[in-house]
């Protein structure tokens, strides 16, 4: 007995195998990530120290330049770039296409360690990113905005009570803070006052360190009594700075105060963020790569109207970026073209079979063969994508064809004055090795673009 024959043979048999394949293809759907594009493997890995007070030559000569030099001896490395600014020094080390991100990162961390020494003092140490073309802009970006708060009150709210909520929404990778403004202590320091009273910028340097040291000294029990020793010298007010004591010579103190003006600021003013007109902080939702995009955004708009009951008075949420919206645009676009291409191939094999009952054939095998696709496509390591999408428009015309080819067999062996089971049987053997045939030929021809190198490859693989 041929193979086909086992399935017309035994109805039951292919019911059951139909109905596994369908299952298998429903909860595939199910569990498949969606994104816009499909994922690629580009990474850059960026080290950025900062070398505060030093000015572009001095970053590049005693940071830049020796991290460079130890970092090009890793592997995996397409290319560097780098760039020297006022008290700053950022790498850019973009890897090879495909190369194993976690191996590269932990060998350019080594290669750091083993300068971080020959490195200044004064420098703080790298800090080592790595950045992948997934994660270049966040997938929704929400604005915080108040005519009433500074930035650095919105910021402070923002830090204690939504980036921990927003957090700890199932799927999201982190929340960042953009454009934040954190509480720091900002110290203007007047030099023309400083130099007649002989006092140098190193100097009010040492002096705030020295009062901003945090000590574990333990505890004092007694017999009845337990204390805990506490010996901080940290400061916490702007008068507390004002009060400290820079110099002592021959009975004259010399305060903060009196060299600098002394205030509650931020950390930088580099960046002016503003929302609708006023100032405002931005948060970055960034979702986990194997997570599905529209499912978890979805989650955290549901979090908004309890986040927006909970602001402060004045304070307002926006979201002016939402990278789904174009991602459910672009699928609904596709799924609605897919509609039309099924309705437009029923209607042309209705016209040139006439027959209802032939064209049921081809319409029950459509979604049988789309639906058990997205089960291989869990297999593979797919995801639902535009490009993903397109292949299964496009593939709707292979799978019409075989049916279409087989039914009009069949009907010819029907006309030969055959029962129909013998018809199906025979049409069946006739047509398996053709099919098969064709199939692979059709296959053979997009092989190439999935085992193309470099980015087109990455992209087209999964079409």
């Amino acid at each position: 007995m041929k193979f086909t024959d086992l399935f017309i043979k035994r109805p039951v048999l292919a019911i059951v195998v139909n109905l596994v394949i369908l299952i298998a293809g429903l909860q595939s759907i199910r569990s498949l990530s969606v994104r816009q594009y499909p994922r690629s493997d580009i990474a850059v890995v960026s080290v950025t120290t900062s070398y505060v007070g030093a000015n572009a030559d001095l970053v590049r000569g005693f940071i830049t330049t020796p991290l460079e030099r130890v970092i090009a001896s890793a592997d995996g490395i397409d290319y560097m770039e780098s760039s020297s600014a006022q008290g700053l020094s950022t790498i850019l080390v973009h890897l090879k296409l495909n190369y194993d991100t976690n191996a590269a990162l932990t060998q350019i961390q080594a290669k750091v360690a083993q300068v971080r020494n020959d490195l200044p003092p004064e420098a703080e140490a790298p800090v080592i990113d790595l950045q992948t073309a997934d994660n270049q802009f966040a997938a929704m970006y929400i604005g915080f905005s108040s005519s009433d708060l500074d930035q650095n009150q919105i910021t402070d709210y923002l830090t204690r009570v939504v980036q921990p909520k927003l957090s700890a929404v199932s799927g999201v990778q982190r929340a960042d803070i953009l454009g934040d403004r954190t509480f720091a202590m900002r110290i203007w320091l007047k030099p023309d006052k400083m130099a007649s009273l002989g006092i140098t910028p190193s100097a009010v340097h040492d002096v705030l360190a020295k009062n901003n040291y945090l000590s574990a000294v333990g505890s004092t029990k007694g017999s009845m009594v337990s204390v805990n020793l506490v010996a901080n010298t940290d400061l916490r007010t702007a008068e507390d700075f004002r009060n400290m004591v820079v110099k002592q010579d021959n009975g004259v103190i010399v305060r903060m105060g009196e060299i600098a003006d002394v205030v509650l600021g931020a950390q930088n003013y580099d960046s002016d963020v503003r929302f609708n007109g006023e100032s405002a902080t931005f948060m970055g939702i960034w979702v986990l790569p194997t997570a599905n995009s529209l499912d978890v955004i979805k989650q955290v708009r549901a979090e908004i109207p309890a986040i927006r009951a909970q602001l402060p008075t004045g304070m307002k949420v926006g979201i002016p970026y939402d990278s789904t919206a174009y991602i459910q645009d672009a699928i609904s676009e596709v799924l609605h073209t897919l509609t039309e291409t099924l309705l437009i191939v029923i209607f042309v094999i209705f016209l040139f079979l006439g027959s209802f009952r032939s064209v049921l054939i081809p319409v029950v095998a459509i979604p049988v063969s789309l639906i058990g696709a997205v089960f291989l496509m869990l297999v593979a390591g797919f995801t639902i994508n535009l490009l993903t999408l397109l292949a299964i428009v496009l593939s709707v015309g292979l799978v019409v064809d075989d049916a279409i080819v087989m039914v009009e067999n069949v009907e010819r062996h029907i006309q030969q004055g055959k029962p129909p089971l013998r018809a199906a049987i025979d049409a069946a053997r006739e047509l398996v090795g053709p099919i098969i045939s064709m199939t692979i030929t059709l296959a053979a021809v997009y092989a190439p673009v999935g085992i193309q190198g470099g980015l087109t490859g990455a992209l087209f693989r999964e079409f």
